[in-house]
């Protein structure tokens, strides 16, 4: 089966001593393209350092976690990073009211800046969206901050929401990625957005090294076990796996292309 992980951070210290066979087992096992987001500067940084040694993609971002520590040179940086050429995406980014580690005045006009920086330099916004459990209040801001926003070109990283909040982001021609998020009790909603996402505007992802699936191990999510998430997304759409393998990488290519240096 062809896979793709569309967000991975193999740049965290999880991977520091052994990126390069994390890498060479996931390619070993089908993964042929990969995103690595950062987070903040520094991570934004090692993830493009981490895409260059290794042939794979970056994305660079300030995540709402780190949001309230961001500075104005911070931002200039994350700028700059995202101009180059390989950055394919703008991110991560988006609302994290669950944990709260940022105001959400912060978040949000950390946001906001994210959609202006996907707009100048015309790449797509990575967006990470959480409300406490039984909550939607991120995923109603996010929502009216697309639409004041002019829709902008975005991928909603690793699902988690209600239904009418996917179906209102999917009528934008946002994109949905699915990571091993989607087997959690608390997530039997995720199913029915699986179903509903176009064929055009579908992605899997790890989230490495986070967010293990069933069967890899709890300590330390890798790329490789995307493929477990991806058989899960072909059964529920009711396609073979290798036409959703095809599919996937046929999104991935659409919506991050490689800019000439």
């Amino acid at each position: 089966m062809r896979l793709i992980d569309s967000h991975v951070h193999v740049q965290a210290p999880a991977f520091a001593a052994d990126v390069a066979d994390v890498v060479a087992a996931a390619r070993a096992a089908g993964v042929e393209r990969f995103l690595v987001p950062g987070w903040d500067v520094k991570s934004s940084g090692r993830a493009l350092a981490v895409a260059a040694e290794h042939g794979l993609d970056a994305a660079a971002g300030i995540h709402p976690h780190t949001a309230a520590e961001a500075t104005d040179d911070d931002w200039a940086a994350v700028v700059e990073m995202a101009s180059s050429p390989l950055a394919v995406a703008v991110g991560e980014t988006g609302l994290d009211y669950d944990r709260g580690f940022s105001p959400r005045d912060v978040q949000l006009a950390n946001l906001r800046r994210h959609f202006e920086l996907s707009a100048k330099v015309d790449k797509p916004v990575i967006i990470h969206c959480r409300s406490k459990p039984g909550q939607r209040d991120a995923q109603d801001d996010l929502i009216r901050e697309l639409e004041v926003a002019g829709q902008p070109k975005a991928l909603l990283h690793s699902f988690s929401g209600p239904l009418d909040y996917a179906e209102r982001a999917l009528e934008m021609g946002l994109a949905i990625s699915f990571s091993g998020l989607a087997f959690r009790s608390s997530e039997e909603v995720t199913s029915a957005v699986a179903r509903i996402t176009p064929a055009d505007r579908v992605l899997v992802e790890t989230d490495s090294p986070y967010l293990s699936p069933p069967g890899a191990p709890k300590r330390r999510n890798e790329p490789l076990w995307v493929a477990v998430t991806a058989r899960w997304l072909a059964q529920a759409r009711g396609v073979s796996e290798e036409k959703l393998g095809d599919t996937l990488v046929a999104n991935y290519d659409r919506m991050f292309s490689r800019r000439p240096s």
